[in-house]
């Protein structure tokens, strides 16, 4: 019995009977020889994290754009939060932790620089429009390695796919990081908030501090628990329909607070005109773009929309600015 066999085993003895087993992925797109030392999931773990896109995801936007200061959140460090979490809720309820920590690795793959307001930019010039997480799985299936992408199996995909809001993932492990990411995003951008002296911790109305707590350590715990008591020995993945609600207001009172409404947003205005006039310049001068993207074009025939699109979603924010800056802000001419 190879190691990624004893493991297997070991998962099909101690998950409960909820779990996705490895064993029973339902697999690849291409058949592959099984590892003799990890099972699947795990695998598709490792593929994400050394892929190029996750590195990406450290200069890439989570709320703010460009913030001065080591401590405010990228789209890399809310990753990582999506995942502890995750992982937590998944192994108090005995489910598969590496798939669940795959699909919490992988989510935010496909997201455009300088955060929303960059995907809502795509989604409008885009044909077919734009959302992240089709794009995340754009890049796992395609845009990795050239077109042949990462191979991922078919549970870590859909959990990618149907992290959002309306969305239903077949697994529960994909259900776990559905929430996980939201209990994160909200929380972490509380932080960032007060940090940035958008609003104090007193500011956030008492119905929602009451209940879920008056520090964001406190509602992390909160919520957390919430989930796991409420899923533990379930048919299903949820938090508490009263905790639900009152997560689901207090993130409507960030949209109204911050994401819409904050000075440090305001920026986003220019962000979005930057992602624009970019999008234009490579549909007109498709040459310009880098070998790998015209490779998409020329050798796998993908129309030159999608591969603007998949150009500039790839893009980190400080990489957009420098192009940009390349193409249409004048340097300094000097004689010697």
């Amino acid at each position: 019995m190879t190691i990624r066999e004893e493991l297997e085993e070991e998962e099909s003895r101690f998950l409960s009977k909820y779990a996705t087993l490895s064993r029973d992925s339902v697999g690849r797109e291409r058949l592959e020889a099984e590892d003799d030392l990890r099972p699947c999931f795990q695998r598709d773990r490792d593929r994400i994290l050394h892929c190029k896109a996750f590195r990406r995801l450290k200069h890439k936007t989570q709320v703010f754009l460009a913030p001065e200061g080591d401590h405010y959140r990228t789209r890399l460090t809310h990753t990582l939060e999506v995942s502890q979490i995750a992982r937590t809720i998944a192994k108090c309820l005995h489910l598969n932790e590496n798939l669940t920590e795959a699909i919490a690795l992988g989510h935010d793959l496909g997201h455009t620089p300088f955060g929303h307001a960059g995907e809502r930019v795509l989604n409008g010039l885009c044909p077919g429009g734009f959302k992240h997480s089709a794009q995340s799985v754009r890049t796992v299936e395609f845009l990795e390695k050239r077109g042949k992408g990462l191979n991922l199996t078919l549970e870590v995909r859909d959990g990618i796919r149907n992290h959002g809001t309306h969305s239903t993932p077949r697994t529960y492990e994909g259900a776990v990081v559905r929430l996980a990411d939201k209990i994160a995003y909200i929380n972490h951008d509380i932080d960032d908030s007060i940090r940035a002296g958008i609003f104090r911790e007193e500011d956030i109305p008492a119905e929602f501090t009451d209940a879920l707590g008056h520090s964001v350590r406190d509602r992390l715990n909160c919520m957390i628990r919430d989930v796991i008591h409420t899923s533990l020995n379930a048919d299903s993945v949820n938090m508490s329909a009263e905790r639900f609600q009152i997560m689901m207001q207090l993130r409507a009172w960030l949209f109204q607070h911050v994401y819409r409404g904050s000075a440090p947003k305001a920026e986003e205005g220019k962000a979005e005109a930057m992602i624009a006039r970019l999008y234009e310049y490579f549909l007109k001068y498709p040459e310009q773009m880098p070998e790998e993207y015209r490779y998409f074009m020329s050798e796998l025939d993908q129309p030159i929309e999608r591969t603007v699109c998949d150009y500039i979603a790839g893009m980190s924010d400080q990489y957009a600015v420098r192009i940009f800056g390349e193409l249409f802000v004048p340097r300094a001419w000097t004689v010697l």
